[in-house]
């Protein structure tokens, strides 16, 4: 799949089928090599003609705005190239070079396949760029290998309260300070990412140690926070040694700049000194108004370095959606946070080290029992019960040592005043191996109710038994599969709760007579596709009108192999006037425009034939091909001038449309596409907004990889992030829909 936002093609990106995006540029040949981990496995090989410095570059150059921040990054492999780097060539109007900005070059060779990347803003004068690549050799006929290439926009996470700088320092390392002991710095280490992880870039901040002892940075920035809503900040840290002890710490501060809480999350390392996501999480204080984010290492020698990569301040997730309880105590990621051991023998803590035992991100919570005998885990108390209301609470576990007859789970209630209201009586479970396991337990909240914790009852069955428990949710339980005719926006809403992610999942509209339709989502249609989310809300804009449908979903554990299926209950899209009809953009579903129909098409079918007289016969012979689809002119009436301009945005595009009329009209649906648009005025007086429009249609077929356009999670937030005053967004985005989408001019 190319990569979102490119402006190479996906031959350029990919290097498959064969290398025409690419050209030599300095002391090399190139070629089509095998082993690539994108498309069809081919990759760009440039072969050294003589020992030094070797340049491929793009054949093509791609459009800038000067001052515009740019970014590239490429996979490469090579083994004998310490000196490999990556570059974007600015050109001016005439296609002459400006300048070059480089990455800084990599550490060391590696044969296996490494990140390089960098970002620069387009200096003045610049009208388009091209992306370099340059390695080092030793001799001639020295290979080295690139794949997976972008250039583009920067690329950073959604949410993140940071800049793309201070989350990559692909620019430069600006967006740090050193605060203890520390000096600055950007290095590139040969890191093997995931092929489509494309946050993680080449450059990462090296903290260096001057002297032995603590050492510390922290980022300059200090976006603005909300007081009560928790927050998590994470990277990837990379420690100089195992015995390392290196740590993030999420940091807030009041309106006067003052530091005023902190939360830090050391790092328990693994058996190497690789890259490690490391996660601290904290509500903020009532007096918060900023936030930032340091790092460090504790006991440091003299010259050690600490490497971050991907740094991140984002709203903390739920782990499940609508769950009361805090990250910190559904994930465990920063230690055992507010869990306690309230009766029985049972010791709990963090798992250590890094990634040994989790079913979400790192760590898991484990809890040792020395005897066979009986105890009891409770979490922090969580606000936001309705007595009368079901509640689930759910942990997730799996037995790592020793073994385990009994696993209870339950809800401990509270009142306002932090008064016991009692226990319900929960769910036992027998965990019959040592995969992870969902326990959920559902109660409904007493009278008086405000509070409410979980708790786990474990009953160990033998002596030293170890149970590592992850993932505690409590929620409010709300139905599994819900639907609702939205009909003053045209649309059905479809909602789907407690699926699992990572599964895949099919969702079909199912009409009267049985007929099964896939809708339509971000990707196309939602045909086994990856779940991000355990709650998944879909809003059918292709659903029919006066028509009852159900919809049928289906869930795969991976491609072909179903896990279960649901149904949801029937509901009727209904439009309120039958002069109406709705245009809409399956793609774009913004711009779907109600408007009022002066007169239906009267259809017309062509087919392309050919006759021949044949001597001597009276009749001709007639061959014939296919007879087409309908072919005819809507007549429709805008009545504002809002209207106008609603219908000129969703033609302008040229896209498929679908046409939907009230049942009973003579007309089904109909996907079509509009010929040249007349607008015509009905009456005289110019302050008349009403017009008359002349539609062409074309039948057309119903397009299949269409996605539904989407911000894919982009927020105020990211705008307020990168943008500075509301006059800033007028130079780079020419619409609101522009902006909604992220598209950039």
């Amino acid at each position: 799949m190319a990569i979102p936002g490119n402006l190479l093609s996906a031959t350029t990106e990919q290097i498959d089928p064969n290398t025409s995006g690419w050209t030599t540029k300095l002391n090399c040949t190139i070629g089509l090599g095998v082993g690539g981990r994108t498309g069809g496995g081919g990759c760009l090989s440039v072969r050294s003609v003589a020992a030094g410095e070797m340049q491929a570059r793009t054949v093509s150059s791609y459009p800038v705005t000067a001052g515009t921040t740019y970014y590239t990054f490429s996979d490469t492999a090579g083994g004998t190239s310490t000196a490999e780097r990556i570059g974007i060539r600015w050109l001016n109007s005439s296609g002459t070079e400006i300048s070059i900005t480089w990455s800084v070059v990599t550490m060391s060779a590696w044969a296996g396949w490494h990140r390089v990347s960098v970002a620069g803003a387009a200096p003045a004068g610049a009208t388009q760029a091209q992306v370099l690549l340059s390695s080092t050799e030793t001799g001639a006929n020295v290979s080295h290998f690139w794949e997976n290439v972008y250039l583009g926009l920067p690329i950073r996470t959604t949410g993140n309260l940071l800049p793309f700088n201070t989350e990559s320092t692909e620019v430069d390392a600006s967006g740090w300070a050193a605060v203890v002991n520390a000096s600055l710095s950007r290095q590139v280490p040969a890191i093997s990412w995931a092929v489509d992880n494309y946050l993680a870039g080449g450059h990462t901040l090296a903290m260096t140690a001057v002297a032995a002892g603590n050492a510390s940075v922290l980022a300059v920035d200090r976006p603005a926070v909300t007081p009560s809503v928790e927050y998590l900040a994470y990277a990837y840290l990379q420690p100089p040694v195992l015995t390392s002890q290196a740590w993030i710490e999420l940091r807030y501060y009041d309106a006067s700049g003052n530091q005023i809480a902190a939360q830090r999350s050391t790092l328990a390392p693994a058996a190497t000194t690789g890259m490690y996501r490391q996660r601290a999480s904290m509500v903020a204080p009532s007096n918060a108004a900023t936030c930032s984010v340091a790092a460090g290492l504790d006991s440091a020698s003299a010259g050690q370095v600490l490497r971050l990569e991907t740094v991140a301040v984002t709203v903390a997730p739920k782990l499940q959606a609508g769950s009361l309880l805090p990250y910190a105590d559904s994930s465990f990621e920063q230690g055992i946070a507010g869990w306690t051991v309230t009766s029985g023998v049972a010791t709990i803590a963090r798992t250590t080290p890094w990634g040994l035992a989790f079913f979400d991100g790192a760590y898991s919570l484990s809890v040792s029992s020395a005897t066979a005998t009986a105890s009891t885990l409770r979490s922090v108390k969580a606000a936001g019960i309705t007595a009368g209301l079901n509640y689930r609470a759910q942990v997730i576990v799996h037995s790592a040592a020793g073994s385990w007859s009994s696993v209870r789970t339950r809800v401990r209630w509270f009142d306002a005043s932090n008064v016991d209201l009692g226990s319900s009586t929960g769910t036992s479970w027998v965990l019959p191996g040592s995969s992870w396991y969902a326990l959920p337990s559902d109660a409904v909240a007493p009278a008086g109710a405000t509070q409410a914790a979980v708790e786990v009852v474990v009953t160990a069955s033998a002596t030293s038994s170890v149970l590592q428990l992850d993932q505690a949710t409590l929620w409010q339980v709300l139905p599994q599969t819900a639907v609702v005719a939205r009909d003053s926006d045209g649309y059905i809403e479809l909602t789907l709760r407690e699926l699992l992610v990572d599964n895949l999942i099919s969702v079909y509209r199912v009409g009267p007579d049985g007929t099964q339709t896939l809708v339509r989502g971000t990707g196309g249609l939602i045909d086994q596709q990856a779940l991000t989310s355990d709650l998944l809300i879909v809003e059918d804009h292709e659903a029919p009108i006066g028509v009852p449908v159900y919809y049928h979903i289906e869930t795969y554990t991976s491609p072909g192999v179903m896990s279960g299926t649901r149904s949801s209950s029937t509901v009727t899209l209904n439009l309120t006037d039958i002069n109406t009809a709705w245009l809409k953009d399956p793609g774009n579903p913004q711009r779907n425009c109600l408007v009022v129909v002066q007169q239906a098409p009267d259809w017309k079918r062509p087919i392309e034939q050919a006759s021949f007289v044949v001597r001597g016969r009276r009749n001709k012979v007639v061959l014939s091909g296919v007879r087409q689809g309908l072919e005819g002119d809507l007549a429709i009436w805008t009545r504002s001038d809002a209207e106008r301009k609603a219908l000129h945005l969703l033609l302008d595009s040229g896209n498929t449309l679908l046409w939907q009329a009230a049942p009973g009209m003579g007309v089904d649906d109909m996907y079509v596409a509009v010929g040249e648009v007349p607008e015509a005025r009905v009456g005289r007086l110019a302050q008349e907004q009403w017009r008359a429009w002349t539609l062409p249609l074309t039948e057309e077929d119903m397009p299949i990889t269409t996605g539904v356009n989407g911000s894919a999670g982009r927020t105020c937030q990211d705008v307020l992030t990168e943008f500075d005053t509301c006059a800033d967004l007028l130079a780079v985005y020419a619409t609101c829909e522009d902006l909604l989408l992220d598209r950039r001019g």
